[in-house]
């Protein structure tokens, strides 16, 4: 069993993150080393710079720094995609029906997880924006990643509001105790920029995490189904 769901994981942690890393590519990374260029002064914010200009004085394609991105982030999603198949055979097992298109309905929970929750009260932050320490960020986020899955799980397979009655607590709880911020808001990144890279960051985080699902859905039925064949043969 471990090995399919090992196959079905890397299958899909891989093709998920080769689109996420593109994507990041293409829509993130540019808004990062523009705030870059805010955050050593190269750019001075209310300057004379055009945002023209300054998206042209941006560094392009640079293979060894841009390959160590995707290989990383294709890492990264095998992660995610192990969690995820793992979690798939349990509820299999419960009886609920895993494809690629059930997948879909995982993946948009991944997202909810591990971006939007945390998200909510910590936003995606560019460099060079005021921020708490961040050993205590990690731990307000892993605590509220815990939560969010507590809670999704709870809905989603609870029957009654025995179980969806606490779900909303803990999904509601680390927003009410609140994220850790920082003492004063300082920076030399436009708030424009923060708020692009916000955005963007959501935007390509629900597209990795829906097809991150609907691949997991689809090779772990597939991989099953092989299995399944092989013992019968």
């Amino acid at each position: 069993m471990f090995s399919r769901l090992l196959t079905s994981a890397l299958f899909a942690g891989a093709a998920a993150g080769l689109c996420a890393a593109l994507l990041q590519l293409f829509f993130v990374q540019p808004i990062l080393l523009h705030a870059e260029l805010y955050e050593t002064g190269t750019l001075v914010h209310f300057g004379s710079e055009s945002v023209v200009s300054a998206h042209q004085a941006l560094p392009g394609f640079e293979p060894m720094r841009d390959g160590l991105s995707i290989f990383f982030t294709m890492l990264v999603y095998s992660g995610y995609a192990l969690l995820t198949v793992g979690a798939m055979e349990l509820a299999a097992q419960r009886g609920h029906t895993i494809d690629g298109r059930t997948g879909l309905l995982w993946g948009f929970a991944g997202f909810l997880a591990f971006h939007f929750a945390p998200g909510f009260s910590l936003a995606p932050e560019v460099p060079g924006v005021a921020a708490a320490d961040v050993q205590i960020r990690q731990l307000w986020w892993l605590a509220t990643v815990v939560t969010a899955i507590s809670g999704i799980g709870l809905i989603a397979f609870g029957t009654t509001w025995k179980a969806w009655a606490p779900a909303v607590v803990l999904l509601l709880a680390p927003h009410v105790i609140g994220a850790p911020q920082p003492e004063v808001y300082t920076g030399p990144v436009p708030t424009e920029l923060g708020a692009e890279f916000a955005a963007r960051a959501f935007g390509v985080g629900l597209a990795a995490w829906v097809m991150l699902g609907s691949f997991a859905g689809f090779f772990w039925k597939r991989e099953t189904a092989r299995a399944q064949s092989l013992a019968n043969a």
